[in-house]
């Protein structure tokens, strides 16, 4: 069987997509840190307003811990990265 060209073109379109798992980027709470600390970190890094910054700082603050992002791990892996290397817990779920 032969395909069109139009056939063709969308069995190449639905080859290129790729079915990505969404993960979490999680921040935990700590005694270290201070809240300015991380709100500007959320800031920075993940480029939140400064109201979400504030927002996910509070829930990390009562709760223990808070999705702070959600991507692929790809989006995720450089954003850990950087949180962690300022003194911040961080993991991809």
């Amino acid at each position: 069987m032969i395909a069109s060209p139009k056939e063709q073109e969308l069995v190449n379109i639905l080859e290129s997509i790729e079915i990505t798992e969404l993960k979490d980027l999680i921040v935990f709470n700590d005694d270290i840190n201070t809240f300015d600390h991380v709100i500007k970190t959320l800031i920075k890094v993940c480029k939140h307003s400064p109201e979400q910054a504030e927002q996910c700082t509070l829930l990390i603050h009562y709760k223990g811990k808070c999705a702070v992002k959600k991507g692929s791990y790809e989006e995720l892996r450089p954003m850990r990265e950087a949180i962690c290397e300022v003194g911040i817990d961080a993991k991809i779920f």
